[in-house]
């Protein structure tokens, strides 16, 4: 498997300025550590599809736990213990031109490290899902989780994310529309908006070219504009 060397540098180059968002803070739950190493599988490993663009998967984290219950046992990717959130960094997918198979679990790789668990979690509240995210998607790009984590959290950190629990028509278009407005410089056709069968929000994906620049998302940005979305309220409603 060639990897791709990020190009943190490129995306400061040829993005246009915007104010840097500050990095997420949040109170660490007690002993927070890294996750085992998962078992794979031999039909979950796809090598060989060179990179084309990448993804950077933001989860509706109520709708995550909705489908997936309420306590640990039932739910290894999110926190039972979360802070009332909305939106989270799910994780950076590298992925080969449009449509499956999509390069997964390259290569075999250890454990995270302790800092980088610790450094991670405001945005990933889990690290069951980051010690998934590093071996599934990490593993294809990056050669160690430290700079695969740091591309991740560089470019999730420069999103604002809009607050969309109060939109009174929310349809894709709102959506793609509140974070165009939070983010100059992202394009709506960067933006896929993820739902499940029933219509409801389950992510939002923004789409980069190999210089990690906003591009539109090959074969399309998911939900149609007109779409009307469901949306699993947050503890709070203010999200």
């Amino acid at each position: 498997m060639r990897f791709v060397p990020p190009l943190l540098a490129a995306l400061v180059l040829a993005a246009p300025a915007a104010p840097a968002a500050a990095a997420p803070s949040c109170p660490r739950p007690p002993g927070l550590a890294p996750a085992p190493v998962e078992a794979v599988e031999p039909g979950d490993i796809v090598t060989g599809i060179p990179t084309a663009y990448y993804l950077l998967a933001i989860t509706w984290t109520p709708d995550w736990r909705r489908i997936n219950g309420q306590t640990k046992a039932a739910t290894p990717m999110i926190d039972a213990e979360i802070r009332p959130q909305g939106f989270a960094l799910h994780g950076l997918w590298p992925n080969g031109k449009v449509g499956p198979p999509y390069p997964r679990n390259c290569r075999p790789v250890g454990t995270i490290a302790p800092a980088t668990v610790s450094a991670m979690y405001c945005r990933t509240p889990s690290a069951a899902l980051m010690q998934h995210e590093w071996q599934a998607h990490g593993s294809c790009g990056w050669k160690t989780p430290a700079a695969y984590f740091r591309d991740a959290a560089r470019l999730y950190d420069r999103v604002a994310l809009p607050k969309i629990e109060g939109l009174p028509d929310l349809t894709a278009g709102a959506l793609r529309r509140a974070f165009v407005t939070r983010n100059r410089w992202l394009p709506a056709e960067a933006i896929f908006v993820a739902t499940d069968k029933e219509g409801r929000l389950t992510e939002v994906r923004l789409c980069y070219d190999l210089a990690y620049r906003p591009a539109a998302c090959p074969g399309g940005a998911g939900a149609a504009d007109d779409k009307r979305i469901a949306l699993t309220p947050s503890t709070t409603g203010r999200f």
